[in-house]
This record gives structure tokens, C-alpha cells and sequence, in this order.
């Protein structure tokens, strides 16, 4: 049976990794060994960046809902409470959506929460 070189193979992952490396700086974006090196640092990061962005998304809704309903009377933490026991399940999202762009639905929303307190 004759020696099978890696010619093709070889080549096809080479490419794979320096395509991925497109843009690094220097030799990270030519040379195979430092390109490796790079692009495996990089989606090491990109991973860790995906769960870090869910986390910073919904602080971004908590602030904006704190603000949202400060402008109405009640703080944060009691329109959670409020919304608990009136047994509205609307996420954090979609309650920071309502807030930004439809100001009297949330208004009614956190009337029914209010309520619910007392």
C-alpha cells in the first residue's frame, strides 16, 4: 500500500485556520503556526463572550425598567414584587421593550402591579 501524505488535508485545515485568522495582526494572520495560536485565543473569547452578553443585556433591561418605573412612582424591586403577585409573567425583556417604545401599555402594567401591592 503506498505512503498516503497529508497533502490535501493538510492544506484544507491550514487554509481553514488562516481564513479564520483574516485581519489578525502580523504574522497571527500568516504564519500557520502563530495564525493557530491566534484563532484558538479568539474563539476561546468568542465563547466566553456569548454568556457574558445575556448577562449585560439584562442589566441593560433592569436599568432601563428602574428608570421606567421611577417615572411612575415605584421603584424597581416593588415592581417585581408587584408584578409577582398580580401574577403577571412578562420577562425582564419584554417589560424593558414596553417601556421604550410603549410607554402607556407599560403605564397599565405597572397600575395592575400597584395594585396588586396594596
Amino acid at each position: 500500500m503506498p505512503r498516503a501524505k497529508r497533502g490535501f488535508k493538510a492544506r484544507r485545515r491550514r487554509n481553514r485556520i488562516l481564513k479564520a485568522a483574516k485581519g489578525f495582526r502580523g504574522g497571527r494572520s500568516r504564519m500557520f503556526r502563530r495564525a493557530l495560536e491566534a484563532v484558538h485565543h479568539a474563539w476561546m473569547h468568542m465563547y466566553t463572550s456569548r454568556k457574558g452578553q445575556k448577562r449585560v443585556m439584562r442589566r441593560l433591561w433592569i436599568v432601563r425598567l428602574n428608570a421606567a418605573a421611577r417615572l411612575h412612582g415605584l421603584s424597581y424591586s416593588r415592581l417585581i414584587e408587584g408584578l409577582g403577585k398580580a401574577g403577571i409573567a412578562l420577562d425582564r425583556k419584554v417589560l424593558s421593550d414596553l417601556a421604550v417604545f410603549d410607554n402607556a401599555a407599560f403605564g397599565k402594567v405597572v397600575a395592575e402591579a400597584r395594585g396588586a401591592l396594596a
